[in-house]
Protein backbone atom coordinates (compact mmCIF):
# COMPACT_ATOMS: atom_id res chain seq x y z
CA UNK A 1 0.00 0.00 0.00
CA UNK A 2 1.55 3.28 -1.07
CA UNK A 3 1.26 6.63 0.67
CA UNK A 4 0.50 5.05 4.06
CA UNK A 5 0.73 7.52 6.92
CA UNK A 6 0.79 7.00 10.67
CA UNK A 7 0.04 9.96 12.88
CA UNK A 8 0.47 12.33 9.97
CA UNK A 9 4.16 11.44 9.51
CA UNK A 10 5.54 10.00 6.29
CA UNK A 11 8.08 7.21 6.69
CA UNK A 12 11.60 8.09 5.59
CA UNK A 13 12.83 6.51 2.35
CA UNK A 14 15.45 3.81 2.55
CA UNK A 15 18.97 5.18 2.34
CA UNK A 16 21.24 3.84 -0.37
CA UNK A 17 24.78 3.03 0.76
CA UNK A 18 27.74 3.30 -1.61
CA UNK A 19 28.73 -0.19 -2.73
CA UNK A 20 32.02 0.65 -4.40
CA UNK A 21 34.00 0.39 -1.13
CA UNK A 22 33.08 -3.31 -0.92
CA UNK A 23 33.48 -4.22 -4.57
CA UNK A 24 36.83 -5.88 -3.96
CA UNK A 25 35.10 -8.14 -1.42
CA UNK A 26 32.37 -9.05 -3.88
CA UNK A 27 34.91 -9.89 -6.59
CA UNK A 28 36.80 -12.01 -4.08
CA UNK A 29 33.65 -13.90 -3.08
CA UNK A 30 32.97 -14.72 -6.72
CA UNK A 31 36.48 -16.16 -6.93
CA UNK A 32 36.24 -18.04 -3.60
CA UNK A 33 32.96 -19.67 -4.67
CA UNK A 34 35.04 -22.02 -6.84
CA UNK A 35 36.63 -23.58 -3.77
CA UNK A 36 35.48 -26.83 -2.16
CA UNK A 37 35.77 -25.88 1.51
CA UNK A 38 35.89 -28.38 4.37
CA UNK A 39 36.01 -27.20 7.98
CA UNK A 40 37.98 -28.44 10.98
CA UNK A 41 38.53 -26.90 14.42
CA UNK A 42 40.22 -27.53 17.74
CA UNK A 43 40.75 -25.88 21.11
CA UNK A 44 44.15 -24.34 21.86
CA UNK A 45 45.41 -24.10 25.45
CA UNK A 46 46.87 -20.59 25.48
CA UNK A 47 48.45 -20.80 28.94
CA UNK A 48 52.05 -20.42 27.79
CA UNK A 49 51.23 -17.70 25.28
CA UNK A 50 49.22 -15.69 27.82
CA UNK A 51 52.13 -15.96 30.26
CA UNK A 52 54.50 -14.74 27.55
CA UNK A 53 52.16 -11.84 26.70
CA UNK A 54 51.99 -10.85 30.37
CA UNK A 55 55.77 -10.84 30.64
CA UNK A 56 55.96 -8.71 27.50
CA UNK A 57 53.46 -6.19 28.93
CA UNK A 58 55.45 -6.04 32.18
CA UNK A 59 58.49 -5.13 30.11
CA UNK A 60 56.58 -2.27 28.45
CA UNK A 61 55.69 -3.95 25.14
CA UNK A 62 52.86 -5.94 23.66
CA UNK A 63 52.18 -8.87 21.39
CA UNK A 64 48.70 -9.52 20.01
CA UNK A 65 47.26 -13.03 19.90
CA UNK A 66 47.16 -12.91 16.10
CA UNK A 67 50.92 -12.27 16.09
CA UNK A 68 51.51 -15.62 17.80
CA UNK A 69 49.16 -17.30 15.35
CA UNK A 70 51.00 -15.79 12.38
CA UNK A 71 54.34 -16.80 13.90
CA UNK A 72 53.17 -20.41 14.30
CA UNK A 73 51.53 -20.47 10.87
CA UNK A 74 54.74 -19.54 9.10
CA UNK A 75 56.69 -22.33 10.73
CA UNK A 76 53.99 -24.98 10.39
CA UNK A 77 53.24 -24.37 6.71
CA UNK A 78 56.95 -24.32 5.97
CA UNK A 79 56.96 -27.88 7.31
CA UNK A 80 53.87 -28.73 5.24
CA UNK A 81 54.57 -27.31 1.76
CA UNK A 82 51.74 -29.41 0.31
CA UNK A 83 49.34 -27.08 2.19
CA UNK A 84 51.20 -23.92 1.18
CA UNK A 85 50.05 -24.27 -2.40
CA UNK A 86 47.58 -23.18 -5.05
CA UNK A 87 45.56 -25.06 -7.64
CA UNK A 88 46.65 -24.57 -11.25
CA UNK A 89 43.69 -25.34 -13.54
CA UNK A 90 44.23 -27.63 -16.49
CA UNK A 91 42.64 -25.19 -18.90
CA UNK A 92 41.47 -26.20 -22.36
CA UNK A 93 44.03 -28.99 -22.64
CA UNK A 94 42.60 -30.57 -19.50
CA UNK A 95 39.35 -31.21 -21.35
CA UNK A 96 41.18 -33.63 -23.64
CA UNK A 97 43.13 -35.33 -20.86
CA UNK A 98 46.44 -33.79 -21.94
CA UNK A 99 47.03 -31.71 -18.85
CA UNK A 100 44.74 -31.76 -15.85
CA UNK A 101 44.73 -29.57 -12.74
CA UNK A 102 47.88 -29.61 -10.60
CA UNK A 103 49.18 -27.82 -7.53
CA UNK A 104 51.95 -25.28 -7.32
CA UNK A 105 53.81 -25.25 -4.00
CA UNK A 106 55.48 -22.17 -2.55
CA UNK A 107 58.67 -22.09 -0.49
CA UNK A 108 57.73 -18.83 1.24
CA UNK A 109 54.72 -18.47 3.54
CA UNK A 110 52.72 -15.29 2.93
CA UNK A 111 49.69 -14.64 5.11
CA UNK A 112 46.70 -12.63 3.97
CA UNK A 113 45.48 -10.99 7.17
CA UNK A 114 41.88 -9.74 7.20
CA UNK A 115 41.47 -6.27 8.71
CA UNK A 116 38.20 -4.70 9.86
CA UNK A 117 38.60 -1.07 8.84
CA UNK A 118 36.47 2.02 8.24
CA UNK A 119 36.96 3.66 4.85
CA UNK A 120 35.34 7.05 4.25
CA UNK A 121 32.86 6.38 7.03
CA UNK A 122 31.90 2.91 5.76
CA UNK A 123 33.00 -0.31 7.38
CA UNK A 124 34.82 -2.75 5.10
CA UNK A 125 37.44 -5.52 5.05
CA UNK A 126 40.99 -4.94 3.85
CA UNK A 127 43.54 -7.71 3.43
CA UNK A 128 47.19 -7.11 4.30
CA UNK A 129 49.99 -9.37 3.08
CA UNK A 130 52.73 -10.52 5.46
CA UNK A 131 55.45 -12.40 3.54
CA UNK A 132 58.31 -14.64 4.72
CA UNK A 133 56.53 -15.72 7.91
CA UNK A 134 58.58 -18.90 8.08
CA UNK A 135 61.57 -16.89 9.33
CA UNK A 136 59.97 -13.76 10.83
CA UNK A 137 60.35 -13.08 14.56
CA UNK A 138 57.52 -12.04 16.89
CA UNK A 139 58.84 -8.48 16.92
CA UNK A 140 58.92 -8.30 13.11
CA UNK A 141 55.41 -9.67 12.81
CA UNK A 142 54.04 -7.33 15.49
CA UNK A 143 55.55 -4.31 13.73
CA UNK A 144 53.82 -5.29 10.50
CA UNK A 145 50.50 -5.90 12.26
CA UNK A 146 50.72 -2.53 14.06
CA UNK A 147 51.40 -0.76 10.76
CA UNK A 148 48.27 -2.19 9.20
CA UNK A 149 46.17 -1.45 12.26
CA UNK A 150 47.31 2.17 12.45
CA UNK A 151 45.39 5.26 11.35
CA UNK A 152 44.64 5.81 7.65
CA UNK A 153 45.47 2.20 6.81
CA UNK A 154 43.34 2.41 3.70
CA UNK A 155 45.65 5.12 2.31
CA UNK A 156 48.72 2.90 2.33
CA UNK A 157 50.29 2.18 -1.04
CA UNK A 158 49.53 -1.54 -0.65
CA UNK A 159 45.82 -0.86 -0.97
CA UNK A 160 46.03 1.21 -4.13
CA UNK A 161 44.64 -1.71 -6.12
CA UNK A 162 41.65 -1.99 -3.78
CA UNK A 163 40.90 1.70 -4.21
CA UNK A 164 41.14 1.31 -7.99
CA UNK A 165 38.75 -1.64 -8.00
CA UNK A 166 36.21 0.49 -6.17
CA UNK A 167 36.38 3.20 -8.83
CA UNK A 168 36.24 0.96 -11.90
CA UNK A 169 32.91 0.02 -13.50
CA UNK A 170 31.90 -3.47 -12.39
CA UNK A 171 32.71 -5.27 -15.68
CA UNK A 172 36.20 -3.74 -15.77
CA UNK A 173 36.67 -4.42 -12.07
CA UNK A 174 35.91 -8.10 -12.55
CA UNK A 175 38.38 -8.29 -15.44
CA UNK A 176 41.08 -6.50 -13.43
CA UNK A 177 40.59 -8.82 -10.45
CA UNK A 178 40.75 -11.92 -12.65
CA UNK A 179 43.85 -10.62 -14.43
CA UNK A 180 45.67 -10.14 -11.12
CA UNK A 181 45.09 -13.81 -10.26
CA UNK A 182 45.74 -15.28 -13.71
CA UNK A 183 49.37 -16.23 -13.10
CA UNK A 184 49.51 -18.76 -10.21
CA UNK A 185 53.21 -18.05 -9.64
CA UNK A 186 52.33 -14.44 -8.74
CA UNK A 187 49.59 -15.46 -6.33
CA UNK A 188 51.61 -14.94 -3.08
CA UNK A 189 52.14 -11.25 -3.90
CA UNK A 190 48.48 -10.73 -4.71
CA UNK A 191 46.51 -13.13 -2.56
CA UNK A 192 48.98 -14.69 -0.12
CA UNK A 193 49.43 -18.43 0.41
CA UNK A 194 47.37 -18.73 3.62
CA UNK A 195 44.50 -16.61 4.95
CA UNK A 196 44.25 -15.60 8.62
CA UNK A 197 41.29 -13.93 10.30
CA UNK A 198 40.54 -13.17 13.95
CA UNK A 199 37.39 -12.13 15.80
CA UNK A 200 38.98 -12.68 19.19
CA UNK A 201 38.29 -9.11 20.26
CA UNK A 202 34.55 -9.91 20.19
CA UNK A 203 32.45 -12.51 22.04
CA UNK A 204 32.96 -15.05 19.25
CA UNK A 205 34.15 -18.50 20.27
CA UNK A 206 34.72 -19.90 16.80
CA UNK A 207 33.95 -19.35 13.13
CA UNK A 208 34.92 -20.54 9.65
CA UNK A 209 35.51 -18.75 6.37
CA UNK A 210 37.09 -19.50 3.00
CA UNK A 211 39.90 -17.06 2.35
CA UNK A 212 40.56 -18.09 -1.24
CA UNK A 213 43.75 -19.96 -0.23
CA UNK A 214 44.41 -23.66 0.34
CA UNK A 215 44.28 -23.08 4.13
CA UNK A 216 42.27 -20.46 6.02
CA UNK A 217 42.71 -20.00 9.78
CA UNK A 218 40.04 -18.39 11.96
CA UNK A 219 40.76 -17.48 15.58
CA UNK A 220 38.07 -16.82 18.16
CA UNK A 221 38.37 -15.26 21.59
CA UNK A 222 40.59 -16.48 24.42
CA UNK A 223 38.45 -17.32 27.44
CA UNK A 224 38.93 -19.32 30.64
CA UNK A 225 37.49 -22.82 30.27
CA UNK A 226 37.68 -26.07 32.24
CA UNK A 227 40.32 -28.50 30.99
CA UNK A 228 41.44 -31.93 32.18
CA UNK A 229 45.13 -32.56 32.84
CA UNK A 230 46.36 -35.92 34.05
CA UNK A 231 42.81 -36.76 35.13
CA UNK A 232 42.38 -33.57 37.16
CA UNK A 233 40.12 -30.61 36.40
CA UNK A 234 41.80 -27.24 35.89
CA UNK A 235 40.99 -23.86 34.37
CA UNK A 236 42.99 -22.52 31.43
CA UNK A 237 42.73 -19.76 28.81
CA UNK A 238 41.47 -21.51 25.68
CA UNK A 239 41.09 -20.31 22.08
CA UNK A 240 39.02 -22.03 19.41
CA UNK A 241 40.96 -22.27 16.16
CA UNK A 242 39.10 -23.05 12.95
CA UNK A 243 40.80 -24.35 9.83
CA UNK A 244 39.10 -24.38 6.44
CA UNK A 245 40.85 -26.20 3.62
CA UNK A 246 40.19 -26.28 -0.11
CA UNK A 247 39.65 -29.96 -0.86
CA UNK A 248 40.82 -29.39 -4.44
CA UNK A 249 44.31 -28.71 -3.09
CA UNK A 250 44.54 -30.51 0.26
CA UNK A 251 43.12 -33.76 1.60
CA UNK A 252 41.61 -34.13 5.04
CA UNK A 253 44.55 -36.03 6.52
CA UNK A 254 47.00 -33.29 5.56
CA UNK A 255 44.68 -30.58 6.85
CA UNK A 256 44.31 -32.43 10.16
CA UNK A 257 48.10 -32.73 10.41
CA UNK A 258 48.45 -28.97 9.85
CA UNK A 259 45.87 -28.21 12.54
CA UNK A 260 47.51 -30.63 14.96
CA UNK A 261 50.93 -29.11 14.28
CA UNK A 262 49.53 -25.62 14.89
CA UNK A 263 48.05 -26.77 18.20
CA UNK A 264 51.40 -28.29 19.17
CA UNK A 265 53.28 -25.12 18.15
CA UNK A 266 50.96 -22.73 20.01
CA UNK A 267 50.49 -24.77 23.18
CA UNK A 268 54.21 -25.46 23.46
CA UNK A 269 55.30 -21.93 22.58
CA UNK A 270 58.87 -21.20 23.63
CA UNK A 271 60.93 -18.27 22.37
CA UNK A 272 64.06 -19.53 24.12
CA UNK A 273 64.15 -16.67 26.63
CA UNK A 274 64.43 -17.53 30.32
CA UNK A 275 63.01 -14.26 31.58
CA UNK A 276 59.60 -14.61 29.92
CA UNK A 277 58.04 -16.34 32.94
CA UNK A 278 57.41 -19.69 31.24
CA UNK A 279 58.84 -23.03 32.22
CA UNK A 280 60.92 -25.27 29.93
CA UNK A 281 58.91 -26.86 27.15
CA UNK A 282 56.89 -29.90 28.19
CA UNK A 283 55.45 -32.27 25.58
CA UNK A 284 53.16 -35.25 25.75
CA UNK A 285 49.56 -36.14 26.47
CA UNK A 286 48.32 -34.77 29.76
CA UNK A 287 51.29 -32.44 30.15
CA UNK A 288 50.59 -29.39 32.29
CA UNK A 289 51.58 -26.43 30.18
CA UNK A 290 50.97 -23.84 32.85
CA UNK A 291 54.06 -21.93 34.05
Amino acid sequence: MTGFRSGGARSAPARAHPEHRRRHTLYFLEHAARQRPVHLDTDIDMTRIEAHRSARRAAGGRYSVVTYLLHATGRVLHRHPEANAVLVPGGLFGLFGLRGPRTLRFTEVTAKLALDRTVDGERTVLSALLPALESASLDEIQRRVDRYRGPDTERLAEFRGVRLLGRLPVPLGRLAFAAALRDPARRPGVFGTVAVSSLGHRPVDGFHSSGGTAITLCAGRVVDRPVVREGRLAVAPVMRLGLTFDHRVVDGGTAADVLGDLKHELEGFDDGAEEDGTQPLVRGAGADLRP
